[in-house]
């Protein structure tokens, strides 16, 4: 399963790349706005900053909800760099732009999923990577998780070469649930990340393994 980070702070992306086992990165309006960064042109500098950072996908939404606006924004945000994955909400135009894009040559990531059927939609358009939100889905009373199986399962059934990038992650455990449900991909905060390192046997038996040493001078 590859790791994405869900943020556009940029020392956040970069304590994740230097794990090492970081796969692209997420953003969002409201993520960029939490960083102060408005305004177009310093919303795609900040793109071209995270390209240089990380190697893998980055995944840049359009804030347009018509065919003809989100694909010429697309167009621009797809020109930043080769590994811009053009984000794109669950809605009718959405869907017709995703299929612009596919058949462009447009790497793009359905955002917004809360169903089987919106995923086999996207799917069938083409998308590079479907989004959904799962804690969004538990908070609502439903089974994220669950989701994520079952859109897998249908995918695998019907061939689709979409990848399930499970989204709205709220902890560790979300992550590793994902990961058995056949998410391809998770994206989360850096908290989440960081907190699959820790378990309070491995800190006990460090513990004792740096007491042992010092025994031995």
């Amino acid at each position: 399963m590859k790791f994405f980070i869900d943020t556009a702070n940029l020392a956040q992306i970069k304590e994740a790349n230097d794990l090492g086992i970081l796969d692209g990165v997420t953003t969002n309006p409201s993520l960029m706005a939490k960083e102060g960064i408005s305004g177009e042109a310093a919303i795609h500098q900040h793109y071209k900053t995270i390209c240089d950072l990380v190697d893998g996908d980055i995944s840049a939404e359009v804030l347009g909800t018509t065919f003809d606006e989100i694909v010429a924004e697309g167009k621009v945000l797809a020109a930043l760099d080769p590994n811009i994955v053009v984000k794109v909400p669950m809605i009718k135009d959405g869907i017709k732009a995703i299929k612009w894009f596919t058949d462009n040559g447009i790497k793009t990531n359905c955002t917004l999923i809360f169903s089987a059927g919106q995923a086999i939609l996207a799917a069938k358009a083409g998308a590079t990577y479907v989004s959904p939100f799962i804690g969004r889905i538990d908070d609502s009373g439903w089974d994220g998780v669950q989701l994520i199986k079952q859109i897998a399962e249908i995918y695998a059934i019907q061939g689709f070469e979409t990848q399930i990038l499970a989204a709205s992650i709220r902890n560790a455990n979300h992550i590793i649930a994902c990961a058995e449900a056949g998410a391809d991909v998770c994206t989360c905060p850096l908290d989440s990340i960081l907190a699959l390192l820790k378990h309070p046997l491995t800190d006990i038996g460090l513990a004792k393994f740096l007491e042992d040493a010092k025994k031995l001078g």
